[in-house]
């Protein structure tokens, strides 16, 4: 279900040439720990094998893509390049990289493959939020969202076969945090996060529409970490929730609005603004808020030891944090309270956004992802909102407190449920 591979293997077969597929696996990226790298190897194992099966070899390039990539094209007389998309400053260096090494007669193509509106068709600029994308996405979707033709088995076989890959070799090449451990609700890979799929649509979609902000039901797809790593494709997700749309429209409806319209909205985000992870990319109403009242005093400081063991004097955001860092997940809705609580709780905004992306990055597996950064900037800067009624510490930040908490859901039963160990 990859978009990428599959104009690959459409070039591949047209001139009658073998195909192969590269993963260049860097020693480290970014917070990202042995929890997120050990989900993405072993989702790896899982692609390699079906390659093999399909008869494209699967090599595991050790390094930076600009560092061997390139020297691969010229050994092996490749002859033409696709890669995938990543709004993130990063990736899109990478991708920079390789492009000038390359022999100027390798065609590069890049294909937008996770979002289901490529993300420079979606929109050719920086959308102010939900609303100002919202029809954009849906009057593209009919072209888009469309059923994936198979990848076939490779007629054309290669010259050389790909190496062994030694996996454990590789795991502990990895320069990264082993302390922040792999956790075991999910399992890494396609077959796994298929199955997720599927549950959530026998078990949970029904009460997505109306439970998904409630942290003590089981409403949610829970199909991030897959989705972030590339495992299961979003579209795919979509066309299977879809198929249910006659008998839980709310929900099918819901769910469309969050994986589509609202992930797709961070990428553009991510794309189109360079100051995605700071408070540069603010609006101005929000920089200028958040400038008035940087002084103002705080009713707790808390410096991010005290944070990241969840030791603050509020059993909720303690809960929260604590969920995040066994499970690698925290529910969707006490995400926006725990950031928010973060810029009260610290010296200046720009401490609490770089604190927020920093534990967001190194406990959530789907952390380093667009949907995560613009979901720190919405809490803490305002992105994609409007301005509130003026307050202490927030301006006209939106303000959520631990009594509009209590109203909406039990807090009692998930703060006793992630209580410290």
């Amino acid at each position: 279900d990859n978009w990428a591979f599959l104009y690959a293997q459409r070039l591949a077969l047209k001139q009658e040439l073998p195909l192969h597929v590269c993963f260049c696996l860097v020693p480290k990226f970014l917070d990202a720990t042995i929890r997120h790298y050990g989900f993405m190897l072993k989702g790896l194992q899982e692609v390699a094998e079906e390659c093999a099966e399909l008869n494209i070899p699967f090599h595991l390039l050790l390094g930076y893509a600009k560092d061997v990539l390139p020297a691969f094209v010229v050994e092996h007389g490749v002859g033409g390049l696709v890669t995938d998309f990543c709004p993130l400053r990063l990736p899109r260096q990478w991708v920079e990289d390789v492009r000038e090494r390359l022999p100027e007669d390798v065609p590069f193509a890049q294909v937008d493959a996770h979002n289901i509106v490529p993300c420079w068709v979606a929109s050719p600029k920086q959308e102010y939020s939900a609303r100002t994308i919202r029809g954009k996405i849906h009057a593209q979707l009919p072209e888009f969202l469309t059923e994936f033709p198979p990848v076939i088995c490779h007629p054309y076989p290669p010259s050389c076969k790909a190496e062994p890959i030694a996996w454990e070799a590789c795991y502990s090449s990895l320069q990264v945090d082993r302390t922040v451990k792999e956790v075991e609700w999910a399992t890494p890979g396609t077959a796994a996060g298929l199955a997720v799929l599927q549950s959530f649509i026998a078990e949970r979609l029904k009460s997505f529409g109306s439970h998904r902000n409630d942290p003590n039901k089981a409403a949610l797809s829970n199909l991030s970490p897959w989705f972030h790593f590339g495992q299961v494709s979003t579209q795919r997700a979509i066309l299977e929730v879809q198929k249910h749309r006659s008998q839980y429209k709310e929900s099918v409806d819901a769910f469309v609005e969050e994986a589509v319209v609202r992930r797709e909205l961070a990428e553009n985000f991510c794309y189109y603004n360079e100051n995605y992870d700071s408070v540069q990319g603010a609006y101005d109403w929000a920089q200028t808020t958040l400038k008035l009242h940087a002084k103002d005093k705080r009713p707790f400081l808390y410096e991010l030891q005290k944070l990241e063991q969840g030791t603050t004097h509020d059993p909720l955001w303690n809960a929260a944090q604590l969920q995040m860092v066994r499970e690698g997940k925290m529910h969707g809705f006490l995400r926006m309270y725990w950031a928010k609580k973060i810029l009260e709780w610290t010296h200046s905004p720009e401490e609490a956004l770089r604190f927020a992306i920093y534990l967001n990055d190194r406990y959530e597996l789907d952390g380093r992802d667009p949907n995560g950064y613009v979901g720190c900037l919405w809490s803490i800067c305002g992105i994609h909102d409007q301005g509130w009624a003026e307050r202490a510490i927030f301006g006209k930040i939106r303000y959520m407190n631990y009594a509009g908490c209590k109203r909406k859901f039990d807090v009692g039963q998930f703060e006793r449920r992630y209580a410290p160990s």
